[in-house]
């Protein structure tokens, strides 16, 4: 986790924004970092931009801690997972991952609401579509089954054309990271899931 430190000091060291806007702390891998127009987009909200480069889903769960209670959002949308995937690792565990940071979570700032944003179907990791799905079906579900202030946003299905292929304009030129009609989708369905949850 060493590979990370200076993202998280950069993290710890970012002001904490008090007014009347509700707080939304996004917390995830570098398709949160790049998306440099974040925190400026949502003006109805505190958008809190903590997402750090390469970032999987074991470490957003083991610097939780130290970069997401002191902001003291009113809700946290999550996005990793695809790293973890990424690096051989297998969907169980990613699911066992949201588990722990759930619970994290529930711990440090209650009962909030919290929104899980799939998995997106990456171009470059289009052979990781099995597992992609699994662990994103496996979360679904958790979430359905809950009545904890749990959200999933779909994402996933939105990425992909009616023959089940990815939408290459969503993508850059690697594979991997969202290009700007990319991050209109995302915006498009986060505001939304944003203005149910504080309507």
């Amino acid at each position: 986790m060493n590979w990370y430190l200076q993202d998280i000091e950069r993290l710890e060291a970012k002001e904490v924004i008090k007014n009347k806007k509700k707080k939304i702390v996004f917390y995830g891998s570098s398709s949160f970092t790049r998306w440099e127009s974040l925190e400026k987009t949502l003006t109805d909200f505190n958008a809190v931009n903590l997402g750090f480069g390469g970032s999987t889903l074991a470490a957003c769960t083991w610097f939780y801690k130290r970069v997401v209670p002191r902001q003291k959002p009113d809700a946290i949308i999550i996005y990793a997972g695809d790293n973890d995937l990424g690096d051989g690792r297998n969907p169980e565990e990613v699911v066992i991952f949201y588990y722990q940071l759930i619970n994290q979570i529930r711990q440090s700032l209650g009962n909030i609401p919290v929104c899980f944003l799939s998995i997106k179907p990456s171009p470059a990791r289009f052979n990781l579509k099995g597992s992609i799905e699994f662990a994103n079906k496996c979360i679904m579900e958790n979430i359905q089954l809950s009545a904890d202030h749990l959200h999933y946003i779909d994402v996933y299905s939105k990425m992909l054309d009616e023959n089940g292929r990815v939408k290459g304009e969503l993508y850059d030129g690697d594979g991997l990271h969202l290009s700007p009609k990319g991050y209109e989708l995302w915006q498009t369905e986060i505001m939304n899931k944003c203005y149910q949850l504080f309507k």
